[in-house]
């Protein structure tokens, strides 16, 4: 007998994938999570119905939303993760030698302990000594630390239940109170495809708070319909400025200094959506 997941990922779309079995299933305080071995993706992360990452493609989101913030800013020293429980992005953030404290922000304990225990390639820079997990509110976290962080990562889910509060104007505001004078932030920012409602909008709210808003993409197979977007709000740094010989060679396979400002070069149609 054959097993297949599907996550429905529009009331008309969906991705399936072939599964060989599911090794964790429970109810946290929060959220359903599920962690479940699939052919072609290898072990997935699923929570409330929706994949989060997988084994074979993690690193393309990963790289995406931490190296292009971290390489846009000449000395980022203190970095604030939130969400992102698996701790994929704090893995990216402690390889920048700059890099003295990573803060990750996870208000689901569980998230991070069933990620240290099945998706340990993903989670295993969240025992590097540069690294202090909190388990709490980001947003509360964020409006506790004025004039802190260099650079703050929003590694959200979906803008569905408590996160819907992580693309409001008001969080913006806090996260840019939250920086420092010169500081920057990336958020996901979901699919051009399916999602270019959300992206207008966001990318509308960050520009009406931070001097330069600048949104990029990545491929990534799992999420919804494989185009992914993040937009950053900076106080001083373009990320399109920055020079690309200068960028360090880190262990990536996805991001490159080259795909950095490529990243930034968009089709037509979502340019369409970010203009004002």
């Amino acid at each position: 007998m054959e097993l297949w997941y599907t996550e429905k990922q529009t009331e008309n779309v969906g991705i399936t994938c072939k599964t060989e079995k599911t090794l964790h299933v429970e109810q946290t305080e929060f959220q359903s999570m599920a962690v479940i071995d699939t052919m072609q993706f290898g072990r997935m992360l699923v929570l409330d119905g929706m994949v989060q990452t997988t084994i074979e493609d993690e690193f393309v989101y990963h790289e995406m939303i931490t190296h292009v913030p971290l390489n846009t800013h000449p000395n980022p020293q203190n970095v604030l993760v939130i969400g992102g429980g698996d701790g994929g992005a704090i893995r990216e953030v402690v390889k920048h030698p700059s890099v003295k404290k990573a803060v990750l922000v996870e208000i689901d304990r569980r998230v991070v302990e069933i990620s240290r225990e099945f998706f340990p390639e993903i989670s295993c820079g969240l025992g590097n000594p540069k690294v202090s997990v909190i388990y709490d509110d980001g947003i509360k976290h964020v409006a506790d630390h004025k004039d802190f962080y260099d650079i703050i990562i929003v590694d959200s889910t979906e803008p569905v239940g408590p996160a819907v509060e992580l693309f409001s104007s008001s969080f913006y505001k806090s996260i840019s109170e939250s920086l420092r004078e010169d500081g920057l932030f990336v958020a996901q920012t979901e699919s051009p495809f399916f999602n270019s409602d959300l992206i207008s909008g966001c990318y509308r709210k960050i520009s009406e708070v931070f001097p330069i808003t600048k949104l990029y993409l990545a491929s990534i197979p799992t999420y919804p319909s494989g185009l992914w977007s993040f937009t950053m709000g900076s106080k001083k740094y373009d990320p399109e400025a920055v020079d690309v010989l200068a960028v360090p060679d880190y262990p990536t396979r996805y991001y490159t200094p080259k795909l950095h400002k490529g990243s930034f070069v968009l089709p037509k149609f979502v340019e369409g959506l970010i203009k004002p």
